[in-house]
């Protein structure tokens, strides 16, 4: 019983863990999320061009009501009361329907490249834009952004005080785009390739070689040779026969070529098997026509 036990437990531990962890979230249905919060200086970079366009918007408005108040000849209170509309229109309620239609963003994230999720990793919804949109009004407006500087600094996804209330950060989305490393099989390496064995490496130590191949120009030379001998003898009982007169790294290279194409090979043969039997899969029995 404690034999079958300790396998139920170890998961749960693991959970528990990544929960703890800042740069992971953890969804609702146990997936673990690897995300990045916007930094203090892009949501203030954000903020500020936020306050821009809705103080630009509202100096628009009284200027065009300020129009009309004259050649309407309005009295003093509703020229007023339409001021204080138009602020509130401005600052809560645009900002509102912006990030509410555009799912979390708006002018200033669209520039700094993050929108506004849940604390579980969801899309934001009106509910939480009009909480952070009204919070905004005393810690961004009233404050001139005292308030929401100070609580962003206090905590680690510089969440200001709307975003605590409303239960929501600032992913940033901006990632820079995959540049591929593959390499192909080194010419000396080309003969051993052919008799080559390489067995499925786990998938732990086959990012760490990846990882390694992509940063090896920029390491020393030192440190580059005694990194690829300690990954080479990771991978070597996964190799056969393994070449003693070949260059560490060099093998690496090899190997990480070898599993790649193969791996591609079985994916192709995979995709041909499927389209073969596709016809069956999906056909109606005893030549029924297709309405």
């Amino acid at each position: 019983m404690i034999a079958m036990a300790e396998p139920l437990l170890a998961p749960t531990a693991a959970a528990h863990s990544l929960e703890y962890n800042d740069e992971l979230l953890v969804t609702g249905e146990a997936v673990a999320l690897d995300v990045r919060p916007a930094s203090f200086i892009l949501r203030v970079a954000g903020g500020i061009i936020d306050v821009l366009v809705s103080l630009t918007l509202f100096v628009l408005l009284v200027l065009l009501l300020s129009v009309w108040v004259n050649t309407s000849g309005a009295d003093s209170a509703l020229s007023t009361a339409l001021v204080l509309s138009t602020l509130v229109l401005c600052i809560v309620v645009v900002p509102t329907a912006v990030e509410t239609l555009m799912r979390g963003r708006s002018v200033g994230k669209l520039a700094i490249g993050a929108r506004v999720v849940r604390d579980d990793g969801g899309a934001s919804s009106f509910r939480h834009a009009f909480i952070r949109a009204l919070t905004g009004v005393l810690e961004i407006y009233l404050t001139f952004g005292g308030i929401a500087i100070i609580v962003s600094l206090l905590n680690a996804k510089s969440k200001r005080l709307g975003d605590l209330l409303a239960g929501t950060f600032s992913q940033y989305e901006r990632v820079p785009r995959l540049v591929s490393n593959a390499q192909p099989v080194p010419p000396p390496l080309l003969g051993w390739a052919q008799v080559a064995d390489v067995a499925k490496l786990p998938d732990r130590l086959s990012r760490r070689i990846a990882q390694f191949l992509a940063e090896a120009p920029r390491m020393t030379p030192d440190a580059r040779a005694r990194h690829a001998a300690h990954l080479l003898a990771e991978a070597a009982p996964y190799v056969t026969p393994l070449p003693a007169w070949a260059h560490p790294e060099a093998l690496l290279t090899g190997i990480a070529a070898l599993r790649r194409d193969r791996e591609y090979a079985a994916l192709q043969l995979e995709r041909a098997r499927l389209a073969r039997l596709a016809p069956v899969l999906g056909g109606l029995p005893h030549g029924f026509p297709e309405r």
